[in-house]
């Protein structure tokens, strides 16, 4: 073999051979020197601090006091593991040096800041673990570049806001947990861009509000870990938006009643609300989520349970362990219910004495006996005085409570709620944390009214027809972050209304009977960062309404009656970012005053009058705005500029129910992720082409109809044929491109989201080839 091989390569080959081998003390230190050099290179692309592995291509820099990502890192490695640094600050570009990572690890490495394409480059990366770290925003491009991320862990930071759209480029994403932060709120819209999440928790935050659109466009939703948090009521409205989810936990949240209906999820199959504070539930509470096999009310304080009504026919298992349930004839019908339904039930009887401890399914209904109203008394002192200490022998700690009130040590939550109070309760517990007192009669709230409640977090005042609210009324909540003035009867504030509340965040003056803006009321409140005034009939807003409010992020004033909006009405609030003007009076875009709050990226003016949008309208908000509502206004008429620097920020374009015939330029907008143009006039007719074009141009489901002329009415705008006449559509395919039944993926719910980029075209049968000439042939022939 050695010598066809020198022999194929001629004598030249076969000298040099003869004299390697003749002078084997030449080449020996040669190919050692070599192998040396190439060893050098591979040890200078592994950092001093790290360990590498050259085979499995991974590095290990834990636990070695790092400030920065390392610099040398070979450009080949696919598993980083940064644990246990001191990074603080993750820049942009910050692993541009290793594209072809797959799993990186972050964690307790005192991040505190990802900055704007932090990732950018690792569109290979397919797992992320920043947990245990200082991170409190989740900014809108931190996650930008990671197109093929399955896994996403940010437990056990400090998050406390994500800013809408800081998941936008997140398409292929599986797994989101942000466990164990500081949650307690989340905006419509905060996970857009999740096209194929499956499980998503946000377990142990404080959550007390869910905006109604929060979890929107999340269509492959699975599961929903929202358990320990502080929701007081099942969040209906966003919840039935969740058509795909089968697994909800809602445990450890303080919630007290679930009322008729309240679970309306289609698809539900297991839902646990234990450890909560439920005292009553309709019994048709579940009858909306037909898919239900697995029900846990387990450890909350339910003494009856009514049989469940005809929509829970799949219903298999029903947990009511810890429940104090009393094993009489208010049980029987539960009983009798469960076993014609073939229902397990779980748990024990609470009482009476001779039933204690039995499993609830070993009790047969025929034994679930009333006795007489004196034996039942008797009965029930005998229970409360055997489980109940004496009078002598309370602890010295046990928690104070007003009178016709209820309050709960364990989790310092104490109610009040419609019990007819016409003066503020006094007396709680210093450690209250959630103090509940909707309902009442106060009319006014007077100074002073909360002393010794310090700690006091959330604070209901909803329906208590209040008309006034004294200097000081707050006056020592140092804690407080949420405040409901909801459903009042309030038509003004003094400037010290809230003077005492440092911590206030999230202030709900929705639904009150405001005609003049509150001006000059949120001086005393610094850390205020989303204010509500949503349908009260404020008329305009005048210059200088939000001195002191110059730290806000949302500003909700839907459903009043604004007709005019000062150039300088939000001078103050540099940093909105939501803004939402919708079902007001204006007549055009307040492009003025938008002028000042350049970063804003939710911007709503539907249900206004406004007819004509000029051109710039929006270009104050060229470099921040992300979602556009523009829809039932009776808009005719949009400058082909009105969109003009809008650009590829644009997320979401809402302009549905208006009066349009043609609609502006669209081609800068290239990262739209959802358009909506239903139910306008469209004229299908040459100055429409550039639409046609368009919607050829992107992988969107646009939604635009044909109006006129009459004999194209109802047709979609992709279909008609008219384009291919006017001068530049000549281009345009001759037939709608139709997809086969047998390929077709179920639709989504919205007609408007973006669907993935298919690789090719399907090709035309010989048929259709033919129908088309033929077309092109009889075109022709009726032109001549």
């Amino acid at each position: 073999m050695v010598r066809a091989s020198m022999a194929s390569k001629g004598p030249a080959a076969g000298l040099k051979l003869s004299k390697t081998m003749m002078f084997p003390h030449l080449w020996a230190p040669l190919l050692h020197l070599l192998l040396l050099c190439i060893s050098a290179a591979h040890a200078a692309k592994c950092p001093q601090q790290c360990v590498c592995d050259q085979i499995q291509l991974t590095v290990a820099c834990v636990n070695k006091n790092l400030t920065q990502v390392p610099p040398t890192l070979d450009e080949i490695t696919v598993k980083l593991d940064l644990r246990g640094n001191d990074i603080q600050e993750l820049p942009s570009g910050a692993f541009k040096h290793t594209p072809y990572l797959t799993h990186l690890s972050l964690q307790r490495s005192n991040i505190r800041r990802v900055k704007e394409g932090a990732f950018r480059g690792l569109g290979r990366l397919v797992f992320l673990n920043l947990a245990n770290n200082n991170i409190e925003i989740l900014y809108q491009e931190s996650f930008d570049g990671l197109s093929s991320l399955k896994q996403l862990l940010i437990d056990r930071n400090r998050v406390e806001e994500i800013q809408p759209g800081a998941f936008s480029q997140l398409g292929l994403l599986n797994l989101l947990s942000i466990t164990h932060n500081q949650l307690v709120y989340i905006p419509n819209m905060a996970f857009q861009g999740l096209q194929n999440i499956k499980w998503l928790r946000l377990s142990h935050n404080s959550l007390n509000y869910l905006d109604t659109e929060a979890f929107a466009s999340l269509f492959t939703l699975n599961r929903l870990s929202l358990d320990h948090n502080e929701l007081q009521f099942f969040p209906t409205e966003t919840m039935t938006r969740l058509q795909e989810v089968t697994r909800l936990d809602l445990s450890y949240n303080p919630m007290t009643y679930l009322g008729e209906e309240v679970v309306s999820m289609a698809k539900l199959t297991h839902l646990f609300l234990d450890h909560m504070s439920l005292q009553d539930m309709a019994n048709t509470a579940v009858s909306k989520s037909p898919s239900l096999i697995h029900l846990d009310i387990s450890y909350n304080q339910l003494r009856v349970i009514q049989p469940f009504s005809e929509g829970s026919a799949n219903l298999a298992r029903l947990n009511l362990a810890g429940n104090p349930i009393y094993c009489n004839c208010y049980l029987r019908p539960l009983r009798e219910w469960a076993i014609r339904s073939k229902v397990k039930l779980m748990g024990t009887c609470g009482g009476p004495a001779h039933f204690s401890g039995e499993n609830l399914d070993t009790v047969y209904p025929s034994q679930l006996r009333c006795q007489s109203q004196e034996a039942m008394l008797k009965a029930e002192f005998e229970e409360a005085s055997r489980i109940t200490p004496p009078p002598t022998q309370e602890p010295e700690n046990k928690i104070k409570c007003p009178a016709n009130c209820v309050c709960e040590a364990e989790t310092h939550h104490s109610s009040c709620e419609n019990r007819g109070h016409s003066k503020v309760p006094r007396g709680f517990s210093p450690a209250t944390r959630f103090l509940d007192l909707r309902g009442n009669h106060f009319h006014y709230i007077p100074s002073n009214s909360f002393p010794g409640v310090a700690q006091v977090v959330s604070l209901h005042l909803q329906r208590c027809k209040i008309v006034e609210v004294e200097d000081g009324a707050f006056s020592g909540m140092k804690g407080l972050i949420y405040l409901y003035l909801s459903e009042n009867d309030l038509t003004s504030l003094s400037p010290d209304a809230f003077k005492g509340l440092p911590q206030l965040t999230y202030l709900h003056l929705e639904k009150n009977r405001f005609t003049i803006f509150p001006k000059g009321a949120f001086n005393p409140v610094p850390s205020l960062l989303a204010l509500h005034l949503e349908n009260n009939a404020i008329t305009k807003l005048e210059a200088g309404i939000l001195i002191g409010a110059e730290g806000l992020r949302s500003l909700y004033l839907t459903g009043n009656a604004i007709g005019n909006m000062s150039p300088k009405a939000l001078d103050q609030a540099t940093d909105l970012d939501t803004l939402h003007l919708g079902g007001n009076k204006l007549k055009e875009v307040p492009t003025e005053a938008l002028s000042r709050v350049e970063n804003l990226r939710d911007l709503r003016l539907s249900g206004n009058s406004i007819r004509w949008v000029g051109p710039n309208a929006f270009r104050p908000l060229e470099s921040s705005l992300k979602e556009l509502y523009l829809d039932n206004m009776g808009l005719e008429k949009m400058s082909q500029n009105s969109l003009a620097g809008l650009g590829p920020g644009l997320r979401s374009l809402f302009l549905e129910g208006n009066q349009l015939e043609e609609v502006p330029d669209l081609h800068p907008l290239t990262s739209l992720e959802v358009i909506n143009l239903a139910d306008n006039p469209m004229m299908c007719d040459c100055p429409l082409l550039p639409l046609r074009l368009w919607i050829e141009k992107v992988n969107l489901k646009v939604r635009a109809t044909c109006a006129n002329p009459p004999e194209l009415r109802g047709r979609r705008v992709k279909d008609v044929h008219v384009f291919k006449a006017c001068p530049g559509g000549e281009g345009l395919p001759s037939t709608p491109t139709v997809t086969p039944k047998s390929t077709m993926a179920p639709k989504p719910k919205l007609m408007h989201i973006k669907k993935p980029k298919s690789k090719s075209r399907p090709r035309k049968s010989p048929n259709t080839r033919a129908a088309a000439a033929a077309a092109k042939k009889a075109k022709r022939r009726s032109m001549a």
